[in-house]
Parts: structure tokens; sequence; C-alpha cells
């Protein structure tokens, strides 16, 4: 019995219309390259692209159009070309090699939307981005004087940063309340300013806000939760996306569910006297503050007339005295890990790092020895 011959697949080169179809799948390159790099996990990413869409649609001094709502809309119309002409051209290619291998009766053209791999501006996600990116010229990995990374390790040099200042000893504090004038939304404040003016502060804080959707019965209140309770979610979620787990990039110390302390720092400008700082400059202050706040609640409890406002302070009170609980609890940790100066070596990666400072044994007195997280778990 003759056995069949498979026949060898057959390539079929059409030389008329060879230039086009290259042209084509280069320009697809290009389309998918520019949408990569307009995220911060590319390493070819040089800056939001709001503030590339400020710089090109409108001048420096020019105030009417330069609102961040400006710039989103400017920034919707960029991607929706883009995955128009990416679709557009996929949709070509597929016809093209449909009918040079007559293959009409097996495949359509048609590519569905949802395969396009590219991405349409997400409002939200596109606000998240750009306080992700605030938040890195604060802690000085980005600065808006140059583009691209301009530190993560090495010699740090703060002259380089320009009209936004990087801050200092790249700590800053996140807290429910502004206890600190240099806490993250006030210097998330002065980086907005910086960038659209300080006509247009209040309209861009409320659409980031309203971004947001976040609770509050103000476009700072509303930013301040969002610092508190999403910023690091999404941070971690931002640098899992690069396959290798969640490593974060910025590291939040938290002293628990109550908000009692949190503040950011940058890896990669850590030093062994970080935790030390951390403690006598922040959470040594954010206490002192948290019991004046107390004092003054139980001050209008006693004092008050109003049912109405004694409720709110009794509300205030029973959340500054878990507050204080945590802090309390938080800080033999935090000075135990203070006082060993740890060193880190970034060559052992995120993880191994991260845990130097996780399920730090405290032992008090006539109590249990508890295990505190120094810094959020990821």
């Amino acid at each position: 019995m003759a056995t069949a011959r498979l026949r060898k697949p057959q390539v079929i080169i059409d030389y008329d219309n060879l230039y086009e179809i290259k042209r084509i799948v280069t320009e697809n390159i290009a389309i998918a390259k520019d949408d990569w790099d307009s995220f911060e996990t590319s390493w070819d990413f040089s800056e939001h692209p709001f503030l590339m869409i400020k710089k090109e649609k409108y001048n420096e001094d020019e105030t009417v159009g330069s609102s961040i709502s400006s710039c989103y809309s400017e920034w919707e119309k960029v991607t929706f070309e883009r995955f128009s002409k990416l679709k557009s051209n996929e949709e070509y290619l597929n016809r093209f090699f449909i009918d040079l291998y007559s293959l009409q009766q097996e495949l359509t053209p048609e590519v569905d939307e949802k395969d396009i791999t590219i991405r349409k501006a997400d409002l939200k996600r596109d606000i998240c981005s750009f306080i992700s990116y605030a938040v890195g010229c604060m802690l000085g990995r980005y600065s808006l004087e140059r583009p691209g990374i301009i530190y993560d390790g090495g010699e740090f040099e703060s002259s380089i940063y320009g009209r936004f200042e990087v801050d200092k000893d790249a700590i800053i504090p996140i807290t429910d309340e502004k206890y600190f004038e240099d806490d993250i939304v006030g210097r998330f404040e002065e980086f907005v300013t910086n960038v659209y003016g300080a006509g247009s502060l209040e309209s861009n804080l409320t659409f980031i806000a309203d971004a947001l959707g976040t609770k509050g019965s103000s476009s700072r209140e509303k930013i301040r939760n969002y610092f508190l309770n999403g910023f690091y979610k999404d941070h971690c979620n931002t640098y899992s996306s690069m396959g290798s787990g969640k490593r974060p990039i910025y590291w939040l110390f938290d002293s628990g569910k109550q908000n009692g302390f949190k503040c950011l720092v940058y890896m990669h400008r850590y030093t062994p006297d970080m935790v030390g700082i951390v403690r006598s400059d922040y959470l040594t202050k954010a206490q002192s503050m948290i019991e004046n706040a107390l004092k003054n609640a139980e001050y209008a409890i006693s004092t008050s007339g109003s049912a109405v406002d004694r409720a709110q302070a009794t509300k205030k009170r029973d959340k500054y005295i878990k507050q204080l609980a945590e802090i309390r609890a938080y800080y033999p940790a935090l000075s135990h890990i203070a006082l060993q100066r740890i060193n880190l070596d970034l060559d052992d990666g995120v993880k191994v790092n991260y845990e130097k400072f996780q399920n730090i044994e405290v032992s008090v007195e006539g109590e249990k020895i508890q295990k505190i997280d120094l810094l959020a778990k990821i």
C-alpha cells in the first residue's frame, strides 16, 4: 500500500508588494514600542505622557488649555489613533495573506478589539501613573529637567534636579491628617503647581480626585486617601507586571491598619541610617502630633455645647487612641532595626532585602513576644 507524501509548506513571496508589507510591519512595531515606552516599567520610559503632551502642544507660559484635563484629552486622541492604526494595519496584513494563500474559506481578516495588545487611554489608570511619576520626581528617580531614570544607584547628586526639589532624605510621610508641611499630599500639590502653574491648581486637584474616585469631602482629602489606601497597592501591582512577582522600588513603612504612621522611601537611596531617621524625624513627631490632637479632641468633648460636635470629637478621640496604641507597638521594632543599621545588597534582589525588615520580634515585659512587620506586606 502506497503512503501519501506530506507536501512541504509553500512560501509565496509577492515581490510587487514586499516593500509595502515591510513598511506596515515596521510601523506596527513602532506603534507597539511607543505604547510600551509610555509606561514606567519600560527601560526606555522617559517621562509621563501628560508632560510630553504639554511640551508638544502648549508653550510653557501658556495657561489656556494646559491643564491636566486637556493633556488627558490629547492623550486620549493619541492612544485612539495608535489603536486604530494598529488594528487597520493588522487587518490589512490579514487580508493580504488570506488572498495570497487563498484562505478565504478558512479565515477572515477582521481583528477583534480585545485582541489588539496596545492600550487605549484609561482615566483612572493614567492619573494613577501620573501620580506615580510625581512620586518618582519627589524621591529622585525621575526629574522634570531630564528624561529617563535619573537615579537608581551610585553617587547621589541633589543639585541636578532643578526647579522641583528632590526630597533630601528620600523619606516622605503619609498621614491621614496634615501633620507635616512636606507630607506626600503637600509635595504632590507642589509638583502639580510646578508643572501646570498655581492658577490651575484647584481645578487640577479636582480633576485628579474625581478620577481616583476615593472617599473624601475635598479634593485634597480624596488624594490623601488614595495615598493612604491605594497608592502602594498600585505601585506593587505595577512592578509585578514585569514577571518577577511584586518587587516594589518604593517601600512603605507602615504601622498598621489604623494608619497611625506611614512613610514612603526609595530603595535605591537607602542608607544604614535611614531607619533611624524614620524613627527620630518622622515617627516620633507623628506620635507627638497625634497626642496633641487627642488632647484637643478630649477638650472638645468636655466643652462643646453641640451634640454633633461632641460626637465628631468622640470619633476622632477613639481614632487617635487606636493610632497611638498601634504606634507604641510599632516603635520598639523600628528602634531595634534602627540600632542595627542594616546594609542592603541590591544584588540580592528586592525580596531578600525586604525581608530584613519583616517579622521583627519584640518582647514586652509581662506579654508574649510579638512579631512586627515594619514594611507593608507585598
